[in-house]
């Protein structure tokens, strides 16, 4: 198996000139150089900029291609991956508005709302635009439509979701709209995408909280209604992780990040309880021993733990 790695931009309004910035590495054939099927699709929505730190490290791990590669690296080679820039920004700090509707203009969430299920439409739209262009920059603008796009009818792929530092905050709101949204298990021609709001909510394996952070409160899913219905409501495995260091969950001066972790954390664990391990959680600690600095806060992506 091949890989075709790109940078595309990506416009969710055709009334606007902002668009995403997404980092893709997808799988194609060798044979025919174009795009299959993937195993699953790994999606890494990016937090606020940070420039200007003369730390080569950071900045390597600022490069939304970098994360993709590690991404690959980590996964597999079978899965497509996607590092999400937003279109967005007042200033450094990231606005995902096409997600989360309620972020006031420094993009921190007044609430997390399933209503109009905003980011899981968002993000299928998003994945479904990716595609549409790099099958152009592939193929080339005369190719039939893609490759697996409606074969044998089997499962879609696995969706397995990231959210590092501000970027946690979409995973909220997908976490609430799975939580209202109506599960089942449909049997849909393969396909490189999920090309429906249900089937992609239906298909998340995997949700990771990489070094999730904000100013204010919101950092984590704490509303317990929200995650007994997923409980609840869940007829496949879904496992959640999450990835921590000592610069978020032990900033003195940001003690509620670590308070709405642990609020999360035993949530699920109780949740694992009630499935008998249909929910499934884990929590992981990275560089324990060392004092919080900003270096860490980026080099956690490369040493993330996705086993």
């Amino acid at each position: 198996m091949d890989r075709w790695n790109g940078f595309l931009k990506i416009s969710l309004n055709p009334n606007t000139n902002s668009h995403y910035n997404v980092a893709a590495s997808l799988c194609i054939s060798p044979s025919s150089k174009t795009l299959i099927v993937p195993s699953a699709n790994a999606i890494f929505f990016n937090g606020d900029r940070v420039e200007g730190t003369g730390n080569p490290l950071i900045e390597r791990l600022s490069d939304t291609r970098n994360i993709a590669e590690i991404l690959v690296s980590k996964l597999g080679v079978t899965v497509n991956a996607y590092v999400v820039e937003a279109s967005n920004f007042n200033g450094s700090f990231v606005v995902y508005d096409d997600f989360i509707p309620s972020v006031n203009s420094w993009g921190k969430p007044k609430c997390y709302d399933p209503r109009g299920f905003p980011a899981s439409n968002a993000t299928v739209l998003l994945l479904s635009k990716c595609l549409e262009e790099a099958k152009k920059l592939v193929h080339g603008e005369q190719q039939e439509p893609l490759a697996g796009a409606s074969t044998s009818c089997t499962r879609p792929p696995k969706t397995i979701l990231f959210g590092f530092s501000k970027g946690g905050i979409i995973l909220n709101q997908l976490v609430t709209e799975l939580a209202y949204s109506k599960l089942e298990s449909p049997i849909t021609p393969t396909c490189i995408i999920l090309d429906s709001r249900d089937v992609f909510l239906n298909n998340i394996y995997e949700i990771h909280y990489i070094d999730v952070g904000l100013n204010s409160a919101g950092a984590y899913i704490t509303d317990h209604s929200v995650i007994e219905k997923i409980a609840e409501n869940r007829t496949s495995e879904i496992r959640f992780v999450l990835h921590g260091t000592p610069r978020q969950w032990c900033d003195r001066r940001r003690p509620w990040i670590r308070e709405e972790k642990d609020i999360l954390f035993q949530m699920l664990e109780d949740a694992a309880r009630k499935t008998a391990g249909q929910v499934q959680v884990l929590n992981r600690f990275y560089f324990s021993d060392r004092h919080p600095n900003l270096q860490m806060h980026f080099e956690i992506i490369e040493s993330l733990d996705v086993s």
